[in-house]
């Protein structure tokens, strides 16, 4: 799998990771994680998400002692690992071509570490914008930008089953363009 530098003025796009999954999983250590990593692609990142043991407190300790023994967890994880995530993240950028991130969960708690925050045009007619403006105005976001984000999640967090079903019907389509039709 060669990267090709796109022609002047054309888009440059990354190879395809359809085997991405599988070669990070195989690629991070054993021991590591509590069960198989989750891989999210796009064309811009992979987000690596691995869950790590629990600590065990007991029965009688409260929530917010819980989620702070997780977040312990997780940050001993992400110093203890630092190195060799870096090694196994400059493989996978080598080979994909795209910028990796670690995610990691304990418990019900979730931490990203360092990822992509990438640039999106878009043109928006006044009441488009009004609505971005109300956002900022009303300290929901510092920007229009921050405002647009937070929308795009609002809808995410709303739409789940529905992107997840579309993104399953994304990837059939995907492998019957694959296929190709067949000749006699």
């Amino acid at each position: 799998m060669r990267y090709r530098p796109a022609p002047p003025g054309a888009r440059n796009e990354p190879p395809a990771a359809d085997d991405a999954a599988a070669w990070v999983t195989g690629a991070i250590p054993d021991g590591w994680f509590t069960e198989r990593p989750e891989i999210v692609i796009d064309r811009d990142e992979i987000i690596i998400w691995g869950r790590v043991a629990e600590p065990d407190l007991g029965t009688d300790v409260t929530e917010a002692d819980r989620a702070a023994a997780q977040a312990g967890r997780i940050n001993q994880f992400r110093e203890d690992t630092r190195e060799d995530r870096i090694r196994v993240a400059r493989q996978v950028e080598h080979r994909y071509q795209r910028k990796v991130a670690w995610g990691i969960r304990s418990g019900d708690t979730n931490e990203l570490f360092t990822h992509l925050a990438a640039p999106v045009m878009t043109r928006l007619r006044q009441p488009e914008r009004q609505i971005l403006d109300t956002l900022v105005d009303a300290g929901v976001a510092r920007s229009r930008s921050e405002a647009l984000a937070w929308c795009v999640k609002l809808v995410g967090q709303h739409t789940e089953d529905w992107l997840a079903d579309l993104r399953e019907a994304m990837t059939k389509v995907d492998e019957l363009r694959r296929q190709g039709p067949a000749t006699a």
